[in-house]
């Protein structure tokens, strides 16, 4: 129950629901108002100006939405006019379809924000070429559409003008909220009852949310030209507990551990259930703090931990007095000590001037923490290759818009037949396994939408309440519109049937149209991503594996350095490990993706997966040990220490050679088992070494099993 009250409470104050009511309200108004002057064709006309500026309004700074929305108002504006102007000859209209499907797809070079614009311009044109005026009008209703998309930039402006930090404070409580369910995950490894296989599983997919989230986070945050320059209290100490938040994860991750060996140990205890049971509760407790940050409340503590620490000691000694060895138990213990101290650190977001105390980077400094797209030309036609995912994506694209367009004009009575054409831009992407979801959840979403339009229509006759439960479909469409696409199909379906049973047209027959064009153009989407210069990830999965590879390397690389007595600066620390976390997600996520591919297409899926699952030990590995040292001062180690992380280097080197052939190869025989000399006084680091060794040992063998079969798949190609 009190889970449930959580995530309401995260719905009613998260960035979505905020986004949903403002948009809902600027697309809607300039229709109510023009229709109080019995101009409603004009009020749509310029309402649809408005879903187009705030396609292109995504999350990011606000510079980027507002660059986005001009070029976006601009690009839709001559959209309208040329498509106004073609429209009466069907030839003309189709070249324009076939022209403009692949240059505004191709957009997506520049990014995802250039993309929605692309998409903002090919739905204009979708919206526009059934409707034959002449060309006055189509002057003046361009003019409208451009008027509609300038309204909704100008309030959106101005609502962030207002309120500077909302969007900032609710993304930072969301990053929170999805590091908490992290370590909940993380809680379940150590329950005796639990599938520790499932639960590896879970953690790789929520590691790929959490990344998200702070990189969406960390563009929102370092790319705000006025929040670097001048950074006022709040805004400081945004920046300061995004970087705890950072820590946390970090803390988090670093505690790893052979959970199948700590059962068969210890299960018996009752002591890992203990331990499971402490690290939700303060799960529970960031997930407390999230919510205050994300509702701009006050927190107060609601889970005392050094009690309950306490008892687990009192429990751990009692194992030592009775002669069973506890040293990990220990450790568990320190680790767990840690994370509530980070957490304690998230309390100083609550305390008045607790940031003016900490010190923050220079604008120049954190501009390496993100990307910075280029846009120009060469750019874009540098991508006019077969080897490019955007340039294949477009030509798909191109193809699958024409046909489904030609298609459209043989169907007979379809006053609606653009929905084909609406439906293909919406649901073809980049890559298979995105494509198949979208299509599957805008067809069963259709046919769900059409029968509660349908039901809505024939029960309720009063027009004020159809127009009442229009708005509030409108609403629940552009609140889940980036959040749940079903959701967003099953709502947008019922509204755009009530609405157009409004304006007086037959709702039944639109119904069953929509039906019609949607099964269609999902068709049409399976047939263009699956035969049409088809993006599989399995081959994909190989770039991805080189950079994680190559992360770590470079993460071990740092613990080297310390050991070498070279500290290296903290800046350079947390370049490399945020490198870590992307690439570790990116290759996470495109797996998943293979996973939904179809069988014929997938390679390697056993050993990728422990590819996977071994590089996410080998960094939650490095980093318990990168974390505890990089406040420290860097000193020269003995060469037993020092050794077995150089041969851990060479051993992923070598690994990074068999799949990148432009890799320099480093020769080691590691036949012999590696130990760190036992007369080493740290007999818990001289554990933690070998294990690391072990593991990116085991990393060299299932790399070398991918390298054999993706060289055997190549020669079956060929």
């Amino acid at each position: 129950m009190k889970e449930n009250r959580q995530h309401i409470q995260y719905f009613l104050f998260s960035q979505y629901l905020s986004d949903g009511i403002r948009t809902t309200v600027e697309i809607i108004l300039p229709s109510v108002i023009l229709a109080q002057f019995n101009r409603l064709d004009l009020g749509l006309v310029m309402s649809t100006g408005a879903l187009c500026a705030s396609i292109a309004d995504g999350p990011g700074p606000v510079e980027h939405k507002r660059n986005g929305m001009l070029y976006c108002i601009l690009f839709t504006f001559l959209m309208t006019l040329v498509t106004g102007l073609v429209n009466t000859h069907i030839f003309l209209m189709g070249l324009l379809v076939l022209l403009a499907s692949f240059l505004f797809t191709m957009f997506s070079v520049f990014g995802n924000r250039a993309a929605s614009v692309g998409t903002a311009v090919l739905l204009i044109m979708v919206l526009r070429m059934d409707k034959i005026i002449g060309p006055l009008n189509v002057t003046m209703e361009s003019l409208f559409v451009l008027a509609g998309g300038g309204w909704y930039m100008l309030t959106a402006l101005v609502f962030f003008k207002l309120y500077p930090y909302r969007p900032t404070q609710r993304l930072l409580g969301t990053c929170l909220h999805e590091t908490a369910r992290y370590l909940k995950i993380k809680s379940a490894l150590y329950e005796s009852s639990s599938n520790i296989n499932d639960e590896y599983r879970k953690l790789v997919a929520q590691q790929v949310l959490v990344n998200e989230k702070q990189d969406e986070l960390r563009e929102l945050l370092y790319k705000n030209r006025e929040m670097m320059k001048d950074p006022t209290a709040t805004g400081k100490l945004l920046m300061v507990t995004f970087a705890d938040v950072i820590d946390l994860f970090e803390n988090i991750m670093a505690t790893w551990y052979d959970y199948a060996l700590l059962r068969e140990r210890f299960g018996n205890t009752g002591i890992l259930n203990e331990v499971s049971i402490i690290i939700q509760r303060q799960a529970e407790e960031i997930d407390g703090i999230a919510l205050a940050i994300q509702a701009n409340n006050h927190y107060k503590k609601q889970y005392l931990l050094v009690p309950a620490l306490d008892q687990l000691k009192t429990t751990i000694d009692a194992l030592d007095d009775a002669g069973q060895s506890n040293l990990v138990l220990k450790k568990i213990l320190v680790n767990i000590r840690n994370l509530g101290e980070r957490t304690d650190e998230l309390m100083n977001y609550f305390k008045a001037g607790a940031a003016e105390q900490r010190n923050v980077r220079t604008d120049s400094e954190y501009a390496k923490f993100v990307s910075h797209q280029v846009i120009s030309a060469n750019e874009f036609f540098s991508n006019f290759t077969l080897q490019s995912a955007v340039f294949r994506h477009s030509l798909r694209m191109m193809i699958t818009c024409i046909a489904g367009f030609i298609i459209a004009k043989l169907l007979p009575n379809a006053h609606h037949s653009y929905w084909i054409l609406l439906t293909i831009i919406v649901i073809v992407k980049p890559g298979f396994s995105l494509t198949k979801q979208r299509n599957l959840e805008r067809l069963f979403g259709t046919i769900a939408g059409g029968i509660i339009g349908i039901l809505f229509i024939y029960f309720i006759h009063d027009r004020t309440i159809l127009f009442l439960f229009t708005v509030l479909f409108m609403l629940v469409t552009y609140t889940f519109i980036r959040v749940n696409y079903i959701v967003t199909v099953i709502f947008m379906t019922p509204y755009i049937i009530i609405l157009f049973s409004l304006l007086g047209i037959g709702s039944i027959n639109v119904a069953e149209e929509r039906l019609l064009d949607t099964a269609i153009a999902s068709v049409l989407a399976f047939m263009g991503n699956y035969f049409l210069f088809p993006h599989w990830e399995s081959v994909q999965l190989e770039s991805y594996m080189i950079r994680v590879l190559s992360a770590n390397e470079q993460y071990l690389q740092q613990l080297a350095a310390f050991f070498s007595g070279n500290k290296p600066s903290l800046m350079e620390y947390k370049l490399v490990r945020k490198q870590l976390y992307i690439s570790s997600a990116n290759l996470s996520s495109a797996f998943q993706r293979m996973l939904s591919e179809p069988k014929s297409k997938q390679r390697s899926s056993q050993y990728i997966y422990e590819f996977v699952l071994l590089n996410h030990v080998l960094s939650s590995n490095i980093a318990s040990l990168t974390a505890s040292m990089i406040n420290k001062e860097a000193s020269m180690a003995p060469k037993e220490i020092l050794f077995p992380v150089r041969k851990s280097i060479a051993l992923l080197k070598q690994s990074l050679a068999s799949l990148d052939h432009t890799a320099l190869k480093e020769e080691i025989n590691p036949s012999k088992p590696l130990r760190v000399k036992e007369n080493y006084s740290d007999k818990q680091l001289s554990e933690q070494l070998n294990f690391i060794y072990k593991v990116s040992s085991d990393i060299g063998k299932i790399t070398t099993e991918i390298a054999k079969e993706n060289w055997r798949n190549e020669r079956a190609t060929t």
